[in-house]
């Protein structure tokens, strides 16, 4: 056992959480690199700031570890492209954490979707109203925390001073090093359409929003965002509320979900419960009527189950490398369209947009030195 991390207090931390359990003291890192030439190390978990996630997971493959690697799996398209690639050259087993693709919950939702029940899918909607935001105020840059290698930490992310606010968790709220609400509850959301639909990109997007709820806050990504994409025969509506702990779809657990609108109704779905909302004609309701089912088991548990299974097996595991770049192309699509203005049309074979050429500057990022770009 390993763990590897920039900040030296959350290593001890964390490492002495799993001698606590496992009776067992894990080697400690704070450089990837030297982390994975350990020899006996079959499999790495990457739970890095999404702009790292290209760079290790490529590492770790080539170093030959199988990857569990988090949504969504890296801050561009071009680098999601690029771990497609390399997972396919160096031959790799590699799980992404959009753990609802192990979900006994949500393959129960899919059946009933499957069975064709509601008849033609016409457009899908996914939501996530979230209560972050509040209390974001924008602070002063300071020196890094005693213990941080801030250094390593930015990695190929622009130079900038340190600001607590970019920093850990709340990392997710600025372009550097993230995409905002839609790169986070959005991916797994997102992946479910994809899932449901068996679609992989759309042909056209356009997003509208901004900041709209706390506007002085700290954060660069909206708090506020629509963005409808076309799949050509369907349309997807995704929709973001930060600073509302409700939602007003589906259930009282305020949870981000998916609906699926069909001919005869409509499938709900969240991480609590689904149920099916049936349409009446002349009276009579146009599919059965179900009670709603709820959630009884973890579905990051089986998630990780399915991945150490796969690691012995070697067959694909649930979440694929490729399906962890669709869903985060979808997600990142919408935030470029929103940063543009524009309504993008998308090329998937060739991974450009190709109607508004200041929104392709978005698909490649470009590395602070000495951090380069895999080739293959």
């Amino acid at each position: 056992i390993a763990l590897c991390d920039v900040d030296s207090d959350l290593l001890e931390k964390r490492a002495t959480e799993i001698e606590s359990t496992s009776g067992l003291r894990p080697k400690t890192f704070n450089d990837h690199r030297k982390f994975l030439k350990i020899k006996e190390m079959d499999a790495v978990f990457i739970g890095t700031p999404d702009h790292w996630h290209c760079i290790q997971m490529i590492d770790a493959c080539a170093a030959g570890k199988d990857v569990y690697v988090e949504k969504p799996i890296a801050n561009s398209i071009h680098e999601a492209d690029l771990m497609v690639k390399a997972v396919r050259k160096y031959n790799r087993v590699v799980q992404v954490g959009q753990w609802q693709r192990s979900d006994p919950h949500w393959h129960s939702a899919f059946e009933y979707l499957d069975s064709g029940a509601l008849g033609k899918i016409r457009q899908v909607k996914a939501w996530a109203n979230v209560n972050y935001g509040r209390g974001f105020d924008v602070v002063e840059d300071t020196d890094p925390p005693q213990g941080v290698d801030y250094n390593r930490w930015l990695g190929p992310a622009p130079e900038r001073p340190f600001n607590k606010n970019r920093f850990h968790g709340s990392f997710r709220y600025f372009w550097d090093y993230a995409g905002g609400l839609m790169t986070d509850w959005g991916v797994h959301m997102l992946d479910m359409v994809l899932r449901g639909m068996n679609a992989t990109a759309p042909k056209s997007v356009v997003a509208i929003g901004g900041k709209i709820a706390f506007p002085d806050n700290a954060a660069e990504t909206p708090d506020t965002l629509t963005t409808v994409y076309d799949f050509g025969n369907f349309s997807f509506i995704w929709e973001q509320f930060m600073g509302m702990g409700t939602s007003p779809y589906l259930d009282e657990s305020g949870e981000p979900g998916v609906a699926f609108i069909g001919e005869n109704g409509i499938l709900a779905i969240n991480r609590a419960s689904w149920k099916v909302l049936p349409l009446q004609h002349d009276g009579k309701y146009l599919t059965e009527v179900l009670p709603p089912r709820k959630s009884r088991v973890s579905g990051l548990d089986a998630h990780t189950a399915n991945f150490l299974e796969c690691i012995k097996n070697r067959k694909d595991p649930n979440c694929t490398i490729e399906m962890g770049r669709n869903a985060a192309l979808v997600a990142h699509l919408g935030n470029i369209a929103y940063r543009t203005g524009k309504k993008l049309q998308w090329n998937d074979m060739e991974s450009i947009v190709t109607n508004a050429s200041e929104a392709n500057a978005y698909i490649k990022p470009n590395y602070r030195s000495p951090w380069q770009l895999w080739e293959g």
